[in-house]
């Protein structure tokens, strides 16, 4: 939403699911908020901090806005790890087991069908989204900001909402992954995670809702094979070099990703879908 369609780089969503993580881990603990609750309210309190860290998209475009929004992945970075008093520092939070309807969430596959259920819905209004005034705003505002606001928009308030929802996301889905793994420490929110969803729809196709969705398939399937490359050579005694040297390059191969995605498929997996669907349209007579 942010990127894709209205032109706004962020190198901050990083840092916007550690806060999404840990505004959910805080109002469970701290406040007693249970599971259903605690995830929206975390969204909503990334999504004011997003707003914060949007307010520079007014003076600012293009490098210079990437620029502001890697320093406010910096900034969050460092009040995750040092605000021990707010965030537990190293020490990290625990959450309690997360209910839903009197039902304990215990195991991946029951929690799989609830991030699904979110994902689909969230989904859903993603893509009503765009069919929206709102939406339009958004792809004017990414054409061209000048015509856009010569014919009447405000780019300034369509630039908040826009970095508005897009960390709502980014919170909602890092509260999930807070009562998924059951505690969280400040390590895991790093540039290299925000690089790392840059990635996820760059190689999607930006300006494509299912090749956000794509892109993230292909980063995190990405994310196994080095995985697991990395612990099969490591479980081979004369091989276990070779796994030391495959996991730091684990961001050259994802900025390599992006590289052949940029040269050979500009609009990434999306219009690689496309093309593949209206192969089929037309199948077997491709007249």
């Amino acid at each position: 939403l942010l990127i894709g369609y209205t032109g706004q780089i962020s190198l901050g969503h990083g840092a916007f699911f550690g806060v999404g993580a840990y505004s959910a881990a805080i109002l469970a603990t701290a406040v007693g908020f249970p599971f259903w609750l605690s995830v929206p309210a975390a969204g909503v309190i990334t999504a004011l901090v997003g707003i914060v860290f949007g307010i520079p998209s007014v003076r600012l475009k293009h490098l210079y806005l990437t620029i502001a929004t890697l320093a406010g992945q910096f900034i969050i970075q460092y009040l995750l790890v040092t605000w021990v008093s707010l965030t537990k520092g190293a020490e990290g939070i625990f959450l309690p087991r997360p209910t839903l309807f009197g039902i304990s969430l215990k195991g991946d596959r029951v929690f799989f069908y609830v991030i699904f259920i979110c994902f689909v819905i969230m989904t859903w209004m993603a893509v009503n989204l765009i069919r929206t005034r709102y939406g339009r705003a958004f792809i004017a505002i990414r054409d061209n900001d000048r015509a856009a606001e010569g014919m009447g928009i405000p780019i300034f308030k369509y630039k908040l909402l826009s970095f508005a929802v897009s960390s709502f996301y980014a919170g909602f889905a890092g509260g999930l992954a807070a009562y998924y793994i059951g505690s969280i420490t400040p390590e895991p929110y790093t540039l290299s995670l925000s690089v790392e969803y840059i990635a996820m729809i760059i190689i999607g196709g930006l300006g494509s809702i299912p090749g956000a969705v794509f892109g993230a398939i292909f980063i995190t399937f990405l994310n196994e094979v080095l995985s697991g490359a990395t612990e099969f050579f490591m479980n081979i005694g004369s091989l276990s070099k070779v796994a030391l040297q495959i996991a730091p390059l684990r961001e050259f191969i994802f900025g390599l990703a992006i590289v052949l995605f940029i040269i050979f498929e500009p609009k990434g997996l999306a219009e690689v879908w496309r093309i593949v669907r209206s192969g089929f349209r037309l199948w077997p007579f491709s007249y």
